[in-house]
């Protein structure tokens, strides 16, 4: 399946040098199964509005922005980035939803030497052992959701946990990243991690022997569809009513309106963005809804300030040429209507932010229908991701050649007024 929108403005001056006259940014996402609501259609959608605020902006620059479906499988995910490259001249991917399929459109852009912006896929490799000159991990990773929501649970009481997770490289990863943050933070997890079928919608076995090792946090690593089922079911099976507490290793804003907010009360979990953050945050959320017909999650906002950021770089270098555009991304610092404090760590191409931990709000707490998070607190960007002394990233040409030769990450500024929201 493919969405295809063209975005026509004024003739490309004599000085800029794009690709057969215009840029084009590919979303590879998950247009039609278990992801499709937090990225999907509505990705596709993010990317176009940021095209055209950049257009906006930039009068002389046309963008096409194309949307492809992957499928959830990594195969797929590989042939339909080569096939956005090589036949629909892309220069740029973004979204991925799915770890596996992330990992596998890396390999493809890294021998094409174009561009991925990695913004749904969370696992910790496309930084690490599977780091890549062409990937970005744009917005957030295993990594920052354990350190944010591990930790916080742990600390606050819940020093008991037994954990499920998806099995496949996002669930993997993310468990593990989870059970190092709890122990880390002076929990332990009580008994050794499930893997389950992916994708699936039956956790009976699960909840029930979550029942019987009666830890005080239940850890879910389930994501999009699994993560409803499995919060669905968590309340039919009583651990809520048991004071069993629930911690969510991902979610977003459209896993809780399927269920409800008080299916979700109380629950904890990490975000890099919140509609009611700040009235930027406000006025985005109510802007991508009139135009999408539905609010916003989180990841949708990852991608529209991704684009905008390799667009920015684009405009800066005046080409889309993939080796000058990444050396302006690098050490790149920035700020948009949804990122805060952000930052392009030369050495891995992690992209470092301020994000936020949450609490889910009960329905009679909610000013509105789009206000489904308190607001806990937040984590700077030079504190919310792997430090580079924890990396294995062993990148070749890019422009940091040493960890020494990058500038440090910005200090996190003072929230905004709006943060406690």
């Amino acid at each position: 399946m493919k969405i295809a929108i063209a975005m026509m403005l004024a003739a490309l001056p004599a000085a800029a040098q794009y690709s057969g006259d215009v840029v084009k940014i590919g979303v590879l996402t998950d247009l039609s199964s278990v992801y499709s609501e937090l990225g999907g259609p509505g990705s596709v959608k993010a990317a176009e509005l940021a095209a055209e605020d950049f257009m906006n902006k930039h009068k002389d620059i046309k963008v096409v922005v194309i949307g492809v479906d992957h499928q959830n499988k990594a195969d797929i995910s590989s042939a339909k980035a080569q096939e956005m490259i090589d036949r629909d001249g892309v220069d740029m991917i973004i979204d991925i939803p799915n770890s596996a399929c992330a990992l596998a459109a890396s390999e493809v852009v890294k021998q094409r030497k174009k561009v991925l912006f990695v913004v749904t896929g969370g696992s910790t490799a496309l930084t690490n052992a599977k780091c890549s000159k062409y990937t970005f991990h744009y917005w957030y990773d295993n990594y920052e959701l354990a350190n944010g929501t591990g930790t916080a649970v742990a600390k606050a009481g819940g020093k008991t946990w037994y954990n499920i997770f998806p099995n496949y490289a996002f669930g993997k990863d993310l468990d593990a990243q989870m059970r190092k943050a709890v122990e880390a933070a002076g929990g332990k997890n009580i008994a050794p991690s499930d893997a389950t079928p992916f994708p699936n919608t039956d956790f009976s076995t699960y909840l029930l022997k979550a029942k019987s090792l009666k830890p005080e946090v239940f850890g879910t690593m389930q994501a999009g569809a699994d993560l409803i089922n499995v919060v669905k079911q968590y309340n039919e099976f009583g651990l809520r009513a048991e004071g069993i507490k629930l911690a969510i290793g991902l979610v977003t804003e459209a896993d809780i309106r399927a269920l409800g907010q008080d299916a979700f009360a109380g629950a904890n979990a990490t975000v890099s963005w919140f509609s009611h953050h700040d009235k930027q945050s406000e006025e985005w959320s109510k802007r991508f809804t009139r135009a999408f017909g539905k609010p916003p999650t989180y990841m949708h906002a990852g991608v529209y300030s991704g684009v905008l950021t390799y667009l920015d770089a684009v405009a800066r270098v005046k080409t889309d040429d993939s080796e000058k555009v990444i050396a302006a991304l690098e050490g790149h610092k920035f700020s948009d209507a949804v990122t805060h404090n952000g930052f392009i760590r030369p050495q891995d191409h992690r992209v470092l932010l301020d994000v936020y931990q949450v609490q889910v709000k009960a329905k009679q707490d909610a000013k509105d229908p789009d206000d489904l998070f308190k607001y806990i607190s937040t984590t700077p960007a030079d504190k919310a991701f792997m430090p580079l002394a924890e990396s294995t990233c062993k990148m070749d040409g890019s422009a940091a050649a040493t960890p020494a030769a990058a500038p440090a990450a910005p200090a996190a500024a003072a929230p905004d007024a709006g943060s406690g929201k």
